[in-house]
C-alpha cells in the first residue's frame, strides 16, 4: 500500500468517526430534556423596566432612632391614603373656618427629602415615609402632631436616584401597626407606637415585581389585620399578615400585569367583598377571603402613569380617570346569578374629565376633581359637567379633599383654595399661600382641624379650625 493510499484510508476513517460521533450527539440532544441546566426566568430578571436585585437590595440592618418628641393628645385621625373611608372626606366633625384674615395659622414646618409622600395621622402621631439622601436611606418617620418634633424614625439603606422626587406613598397605620411601601418596593411593617421592626418584604425579590417608572406610588392598604398589596410579577395581588409577615394568599397573574401607581380599593356588591385594582393591563376584582379572581376587564388601562385609584360611586358603579389622553370611564358591575360581570357605561374624553395624579372625590351624589385643563369641575354620575371653575381659577396637579362641606384644593405652588362643596355652582370662599415652593402634589391629611400638606422639600401643619 502506497503512502498516499494509507493517508487516504486514515482520513476516511477519521471522517467517518467524527460523523458518527456527531450523529450520536444529535440523538442524545433530541432525546434530552431541554430545561435541564436552565434556570426559570422571573419577571424583571432581564431588568427591562425593573430595578436590578443587587441595586434594589435594602440593608437588613435597619436602624431605629429615638428622639425627644412626644405624641399629641389631640383627637382625630387620617390613618391612610384618602382617609379611613378611602374617599378623601373628613368625618371627624370639627368645624372649620369659612375663610382667613390672611392665611391659616402656621403651627409647624419641617424639611423633608425630595418627594411627594403624604402623611398619615393616628393617636396624636404623624407618619411619613421620607428619603434621607445624605445617608441613602428610606426613613419611616413618626412625628408629634403638636409641633412636628420627631418621636422616632426607622431607616434602612437603599440607593434611590432623583427622578421627579423619591418617596411618594402614604403609610397605613392602625393602633398596632404602621406599614409603608418604599420607592423601590420594600414593604416595612413596624410597631406603630415604638417603631420597632416587625417584618420587611422586598417585592422585587419575593414576587419579581418591576419597580414602576418614577418609583412606587401604590399606597399600602391594611384590611382586617392584613396588608393588601398589588406586586405584579408572580402575584397580581397578595395578602400579608400584619403580625407575622406571612403571605396568606396570592392572586395568580398569568397575563404578567405589572405594578402601577394606582392603589387598591375594597368594595362590597351583591353580597361579595373584593378588592379592585388597576393593573398595567386592565382592572380586576379579587375576593377578600382568598384572592380568587372574581371579575376582570381590559376596557380601562393606561399605558403611561396609571395613578388615580378606582372611585366607588354607587349601585355597583366605579369611576376611573387618568392623565394624558386617557380621560375617564364609568364601569358598572352586574350580578348574573352570583357571577359578577363588568360593563362599561360611558367614556369621557379628557376635555370633559380626566386626572393625571389625584383621585376624584364622590360627595353627595356628584364627582369633584381637576381635569387636564386644570379647572376644578363637578360632574353628575352620568358624566355631565355641572360646573367648572373657569380658566381664571386653575388648580394644576395638586391635591384636594372635602371637609365640613368645603373643598380644600391646592395648586402646584402651594396656593390653597377654599371652595364650597356644592353642585349648585363654583363658589370660592377664600385662598391663601401655604407653601412657597413647587410641586405641591402630595395628598393632604386632616385631623383635629390640623391640615398637613407639603411641596417637594417642605412639610407644614396649619390650623383650619373655626376657633
Amino acid at each position: 500500500m502506497t503512502a498516499f493510499m494509507k493517508d487516504f484510508l486514515l482520513s476516511t476513517i477519521l471522517v467517518g468517526a467524527v460523523a458518527g460521533l456527531g450523529a450520536f450527539a444529535i440523538v442524545l440532544w433530541l432525546g434530552a430534556d431541554p430545561t435541564v441546566g436552565w434556570a426559570a426566568r422571573r419577571p424583571g430578571d432581564d431588568m427591562r423596566g425593573a430595578t436590578a436585585p443587587a441595586e434594589n437590595a435594602a440593608s437588613t440592618e435597619g436602624v431605629l432612632t429615638l428622639s425627644s418628641g412626644t405624641a399629641s393628645n389631640l383627637p382625630g385621625a387620617w390613618p391612610r391614603f384618602r382617609n379611613a373611608g378611602l374617599d378623601n372626606i373628613s368625618t371627624d366633625g370639627v368645624r372649620l373656618a369659612d375663610g382667613w384674615d390672611d392665611a391659616p395659622p402656621l403651627l409647624w414646618s419641617i424639611d423633608v427629602g425630595e418627594g411627594h409622600a403624604g402623611a398619615a395621622i393616628r393617636n396624636g402621631r404623624v407618619y411619613l415615609l421620607d428619603y434621607d439622601r445624605p445617608n441613602s436611606s428610606d426613613a419611616l418617620r413618626c412625628l408629634s402632631l403638636d409641633d412636628g418634633a420627631e418621636i422616632w424614625r426607622y431607616s434602612y439603606r437603599v440607593k434611590v436616584k432623583r427622578n421627579h422626587g423619591m418617596s411618594r406613598t402614604v403609610p397605613a397605620v392602625t393602633d398596632e401597626y404602621v406599614v409603608a411601601l418604599g420607592p423601590k418596593c420594600h414593604v416595612t411593617c413596624l410597631d406603630a407606637t415604638r417603631g420597632e421592626l416587625l417584618w420587611q418584604i422586598d417585592l422585587v425579590r419575593a414576587f419579581g415585581t418591576s419597580v414602576p417608572p418614577w418609583y412606587a406610588g401604590q399606597c399600602p392598604l391594611i384590611d382586617k389585620g392584613r396588608v393588601i398589596l398589588a406586586p405584579g410579577g408572580t402575584a397580581l395581588l397578595a395578602a400579608v399578615d400584619c403580625a407575622t409577615g406571612a403571605v396568606l394568599w396570592e392572586t395568580p397573574n398569568p397575563d404578567r400585569w405589572a405594578m402601577t401607581h394606582s392603589s387598591i380599593v375594597p368594595m362590597e356588591f351583591a353580597r361579595k367583598r373584593f378588592f379592585i385594582y388597576c393593573g398595567s393591563g386592565g382592572v380586576v376584582g379579587v375576593a377578600d377571603d382568598d384572592g380568587a379572581l372574581l371579575w376582570k376587564t381590559t376596557d380601562w388601562k393606561i399605558r403611561i402613569a396609571n395613578v388615580p385609584s378606582p372611585l366607588i360611586v354607587d349601585r355597583g358603579r366605579i369611576f376611573f380617570s387618568g392623565g394624558y389622553e386617557a380621560g375617564s370611564l364609568m364601569l358598572a358591575l352586574r350580578d348574573d346569578d352570583g357571577r359578577l360581570t363588568p360593563e362599561t357605561l360611558f367614556r369621557l374624553g379628557p376635555e370633559i374629565f380626566g386626572s393625571a395624579q389625584q383621585t376624584p372625590v364622590f360627595y353627595e351624589g356628584h364627582i369633584y376633581g381637576v381635569r387636564p385643563d386644570e379647572q376644578l369641575v363637578c360632574l353628575d354620575v352620568d358624566g355631565k359637567v355641572v360646573w367648572a371653575s373657569g380658566a381664571a381659577h386653575k388648580f394644576g396637579l395638586g391635591p384636594y379633599m372635602i371637609a365640613d362641606g368645603k373643598i380644600f384644593a391646592m395648586n402646584d405652588s402651594g396656593l390653597l383654595r377654599l371652595v364650597k362643596a356644592t353642585s349648585g355652582g363654583y363658589y370660592l370662599l377664600d385662598q391663601a399661600d401655604l407653601l412657597d415652593g413647587h410641586d405641591s402634589w402630595a395628598p393632604m391629611a386632616l385631623a383635629a382641624g390640623r391640615l398637613i400638606c407639603r411641596d417637594l422639600t417642605r412639610m407644614v401643619c396649619v390650623d383650619l379650625s373655626a376657633n
